[in-house]
């Protein structure tokens, strides 16, 4: 599909992100990103903890994939943006958003590879700041790595200071606008990525 609209007619922006088990400030965070980007036009489609813990370790030999690897891989080629969210864990990313990412290698003989010439908004959640950065830092490489382009802001959020609530809301307004731009500027340079000549 590369980008196309989805059933609905809407373009649509997939996210990634989140933990195992309860549902994590950083899948609440992506949820905030991802409205945002809806209230702009676009049809979105979360792949939470939950979605993540069900895929398994990325075997690059395997010759058959899960439903659920085939759902996530096939949701990636539709997309017209991405978000991804991760908790920075010592220092880095999670193992499940990697291994996530790890499986986008599916993509590496289509027509639009990987993540090439999307707009990709980057989210990092952390027990304080230092890891939000270096967490950000390696997101930000990772998508170079797959050919897209992260978005000029990135939320780093220290939820040390700041904590998700379960109606779609944070205890700072100010991070809750943070997130809002993340999606906001997906939205925004979804278009004129689609615009590029191939």
């Amino acid at each position: 599909m590369d980008g196309q609209t989805n059933e609905g007619g809407k373009p649509l922006v997939v996210g990634i992100g989140g933990t195992i088990g309860a549902r994590s400030s950083t899948e609440r965070a992506l949820c905030i990103a991802l409205d945002a980007a809806a209230q702009q036009g676009f049809a979105t489609r979360l792949f939470g903890g939950a979605d993540m813990a069900r895929l398994p370790l990325y075997d690059p030999r395997a010759t058959t994939r899960t439903p659920d690897e085939q759902a996530f891989v096939e949701a990636v080629r539709g997309a017209s943006a991405v978000i991804i969210a991760s908790p920075g864990y010592h220092g880095s990313i999670s193992g499940v958003v990697k291994n996530a990412l790890d499986l986008l290698e599916e993509t590496a003989k289509d027509a639009r590879p990987y993540l090439a010439d999307m707009p990709v908004g980057l989210i990092a959640t952390a027990y304080g700041w230092q890891a939000t950065g270096s967490t950000i830092a390696a997101l930000r490489s990772i998508v170079h790595a797959l050919r897209g382009w992260p978005t000029p802001f990135a939320a780093a959020i220290n939820t040390q200071v700041t904590r998700f609530d379960d109606d779609g809301g944070a205890s700072d307004p100010a991070v809750v606008e943070q997130l809002r731009l993340v999606g906001r500027q997906v939205a925004r340079f979804a278009p004129l990525a689609a615009a590029m000549p191939g």
